[in-house]
């Protein structure tokens, strides 16, 4: 797979921005500046994302949003809206993706540090789903989503499951595949009705309401940084 295209769906950017990316030396795919055309071989091949240089009077910054339903992540078409253009952070883009007909916590920044020790499965970072469906989970169903479920030649499995009553459990995930909690209790008959990330690494959705928003400031933002190996 091209390299645009790879980080293209992994949420980092649009594919054009990602180009823009390359172009700019900003890419490093294997220790190496990346280039046009280059290509992925492997999902856990080194790639890292260099900020442009910063200038010291860049201010970094780090929102957690409460992604609504019905909002895209990226590249919206024609009648639908993305978070920049509503969540009032309009120069701080989303870190990865939650579809469309989910909804939950995202983190919003300019820091283009972030993208990669956030995302790759590499580094496990844990990200929690609280999801409704419309049927009865078991002891089963959590035990099948523990060892994991083939979809579409992807094996997808959860880190934890807790059943919090017959049609809602916890999901924990340390990969980020494409739709992967919904892909994962299809594969166990379930449809999702309802799914709500509420926890990214130690930042929890905790309050916020739809659209809400709240600054990473203090405490909070150095603890988010230092557990990314950042300062």
């Amino acid at each position: 797979m091209r390299l645009n295209r790879f980080l293209a769906l992994r949420g980092i950017a649009t594919r054009r921005d990602v180009d823009k990316m390359i172009e700019s030396g900003r890419v490093y795919l294997n220790g190496q500046v990346a280039k046009l055309g280059d290509r992925v071989a492997h999902a856990d091949e080194n790639i890292e994302i260099h900020e442009a240089r910063f200038r010291e009077n860049k201010e970094l910054r780090y929102v957690a949003y409460y992604k609504p339903r019905g909002i895209i992540t990226h590249t919206p078409q024609a009648g639908e809206q993305d978070i920049q253009a509503v969540s009032g952070y309009p120069d701080l883009s989303p870190l990865g993706r939650l579809d469309k007909d989910s909804e939950g916590l995202i983190i919003l920044t300019n820091d283009g540090r972030v993208t990669e020790r956030l995302l790759h499965p590499r580094f496990e970072h844990e990200k929690e789903y609280i999801v409704s469906v419309n049927g009865k989970v078991t002891g089963r169903v959590r035990d099948t989503l523990l060892r994991g479920v083939l979809s579409e030649g992807e094996k997808l499995s959860a880190k934890k499951v807790d059943i919090l009553d017959p049609a809602t459990l916890s999901i924990i995930l340390t990969e980020g595949k494409k739709h992967q909690v919904r892909r994962m209790l299809e594969a166990a008959d379930l449809h999702v009705t309802r799914l709500v990330r509420v926890r990214i690494m130690n930042i929890h959705l905790g309050k916020l309401q739809p659209g809400q928003a709240r600054e990473l400031l203090g405490p909070a933002r150095k603890s988010f940084l230092r557990d990314l190996g950042l300062k």
